[in-house]
């Protein structure tokens, strides 16, 4: 009798762990579906994909990459930035299974994604720039941490998706479980150029301790915190204060 009361918890705990482990980049990728729009984006041959990249040419030295959340069509951010950034030429990257791109999305293909991205655009502007964005500020951190950016902006980092995971659910293993851990603070303190952390006041995704634990992990003097009131994680950007922040960084 023991052991079947035993057993039903056991196998209930088991079937969790198994569940997340067969579902788990379900819940970190949400892939945006291709329109006729995304037709007219560069195309970027990397190994094992082919990845859709929303430009806005701009002849001169200057160019800005962006990598988007985990839910977001970065055509709808092209125009945005455009005004924002005036005198950059535009990539912005379709992540793996995003918008026509095609593949899978994982860790280890979008940072050597990045990576494939930086390589096309340096060839062709001198001073790059990059600006990631919640799920893509760990990208555009180990594209920093490997590559000569110029600055990098992240609006709405975190620490780590294993921490947050860990929060979420402290009754699973995440360590073991997690493929796609998304430590950006190891990566931060590999990061020497000019960095803008932009946070919301009250984002209901990312914690103020895990803004702040990433703060601390890049080098002294690097990085800087700016935060905008009243906003949540998915409304930073609707403020002119955002703008301002993402413009004066430039």
């Amino acid at each position: 009798m023991l052991w079947i009361l035993l057993a039903a918890p056991l196998g209930l705990y088991l079937f969790l762990c198994l569940f997340f482990l067969s579902a788990q980049r379900s819940f970190i990728y949400m892939p945006t579906p291709a329109t006729a729009a995304h037709d007219r984006a560069l195309v970027l041959e990397v190994p094992g994909a082919r990845l859709r990249i929303s430009t806005r040419p701009h002849d001169g030295p200057q160019a800005l990459i962006y990598f988007g959340g985990n839910a977001e069509d970065v055509a709808r951010s092209l125009p945005d930035l455009a005004a924002a950034f005036p005198d950059r030429a535009l990539y912005l990257m379709h992540y793996r299974g995003y918008s026509g791109s095609s593949g899978h999305a994982s860790e280890a293909a979008l940072r050597s994604d990045a990576r494939a991205l930086f390589a096309f655009v340096s060839a062709r502007h001198s001073g790059v720039m990059a600006v990631g964005r919640s799920l893509g500020s760990s990208v555009a951190i180990g594209l920093a941490a490997e590559a000569p950016l110029t600055r990098l902006i992240l609006i709405a980092p975190f620490d780590s998706i294993l921490a947050i995971a860990t929060r979420v659910a402290p009754f699973l293993p995440m360590r073991m479980l997690l493929k796609d851990p998304y430590d950006s603070w190891r990566l931060a303190k590999d990061v020497h150029c000019p960095t803008l952390i932009i946070a919301a006041s009250h984002d209901e995704l990312i914690p103020p301790a895990n803004t702040h634990s990433l703060l601390r992990a890049f080098p002294p003097g690097v990085a800087t915190l700016r935060v905008i009131d009243d906003t949540d994680h998915n409304s930073v950007s609707d403020t002119p204060e955002f703008w301002e922040a993402l413009t004066q960084a430039d």
